[in-house]
């Protein structure tokens, strides 16, 4: 959700399918150019990158994200991506890659292009939604809060 226009961008990244083993690996999350989804996550092209500026620092770069028994459940705020303006994300692609995002640091050209995230596991198309399915997130993200608190007290 995006409160104003050129207020920082916030969301709850939700995906299930991961597989189970994969608890201590972690994917880069980006977003793309085009929503075309004809040819699945490759017709998406490039990351997005409007104002020609090097990786990480494209209003699409989201990060890595840490998979937990098959599922990526997180909030992220003060993102830099736009929901609104001549830069706007919506219908452009969300997609999630394969590996971690090296954040530039590869030392190579691909590094400072894309941060050699790998290939393109999975993708949707950015839109526009009632207040609702943010308020249920929020609601879960919470209660996965609290009760990862607890459980560490209770091991304390």
């Amino acid at each position: 959700r995006q409160l104003a226009p050129g207020a920082r961008l916030e969301a709850y990244f939700d995906l299930e399918g991961f597989p189970a083993e994969a608890n201590s690996s972690s994917r880069a999350i980006h977003v793309h150019q085009f929503g075309d989804l004809s040819q699945g996550c490759e017709s998406t092209g490039a990351h997005y990158n409007p104002l020609a500026v090097p990786h990480p620092q494209h209003p699409g770069d989201f990060g890595n994200f840490a998979v937990r028994d098959g599922r990526l459940f997180k909030y992220r705020g003060n993102l830099a991506a736009s929901l609104a303006g001549p830069h706007s994300i919506v219908g452009r692609a969300v997609v999630v890659h394969a590996g971690e995002d090296d954040l530039g640091r590869g030392g190579n050209p691909a590094s400072v292009e894309n941060g050699n995230a790998g290939r393109r596991l999975a993708c949707c198309v950015v839109g526009l939604s009632g207040p609702l399915p943010w308020a249920r997130l929020a609601q879960e993200h919470a209660e996965r809060k609290k009760r990862r608190r607890e459980s560490e007290c209770k091991t304390a």
